[in-house]
């Protein structure tokens, strides 16, 4: 256990730690503050560390990821945000998974802790693209015929959600400010919901400590990409 704490410990950046306690505190005192209950705050301290974790291309962050999806699937479905619950549960995870089969296909110069950062060519646009809008568009009618709460956002969200795990799979560095915009609209649903019931107001704080993780996850990929491409 020594080794592997010694082995973290040099294995982030003195800034990265930071950022990761800063998080994990900030969700904690939210938690105690607001009364939140221990499978939300427990979702979130697995959501932020997945992120710490991607930032540094390591898939240990999609593995995290999956685990994080399961239990955000089912806070969402006990609000009814069944957009939510469809996107993490039937989206998000399976992608999930994908994506940690690829980066573990992928490492760099057979260092298993960080993938190789890949280009997207013009037609991988273009398909991306075309996914989503087909995406959005089914997931409309099933987020609509299941009554969902604030179905213009939530729909939204999908496309977002889409665009990222997309990015992800394809190793691209965009995926990261992917996530950020579904982050920002993720924060305004459950703003929404907290005025409803003021015990989701961790969740939001969960999402805005997300987004600055995410914005933190694209530079350090541009850092990253701009070293392999040197070597």
């Amino acid at each position: 256990m020594k080794k592997f704490i010694r082995h973290l410990n040099n294995y982030f950046t003195r800034f990265e730690k930071i950022l990761w306690f800063f998080s994990c505190s900030v969700i904690f005192i939210t938690s105690l503050f607001f009364g939140d209950d221990l499978l939300s705050l427990i979702a979130s301290l697995i959501g932020v560390t997945s992120l710490i974790f991607c930032a540094k291309g390591n898939p240990i962050g999609q593995f995290l990821m999956i685990l994080f999806s399961l239990l955000y699937g089912y806070i969402s479905y006990t609000f009814s945000y069944y957009g939510e619950m469809f996107t993490y549960l039937g989206m998000t995870m399976p992608m999930a998974t994908f994506s940690l089969i690829a980066w573990l296909k992928n490492p760099y110069k057979g260092n298993k802790n960080e993938v190789t950062i890949s280009l997207l060519k013009a037609k991988d646009y273009i398909i991306l693209i075309f996914l989503t809008m087909l995406v959005t568009f089914v997931f409309y009618y099933i987020l609509s015929y299941f009554n969902t709460s604030y179905l213009a956002l939530s729909t939204v969200s999908i496309a977002t959600s889409f665009f990222a795990v997309y990015l992800t799979l394809k190793r691209s560095h965009f995926y990261a400010m992917a996530y950020a915009c579904n982050d920002i609209i993720l924060i305004f649903l459950w703003i929404f919901a907290s005025i409803e019931n003021s015990s989701y107001i961790p969740v939001i704080i969960c999402f805005i400590i997300f987004l600055i993780n995410d914005l933190y996850g694209f530079i350090n990929w541009k850092r990253i990409m701009k070293r392999q491409m040197a070597m």
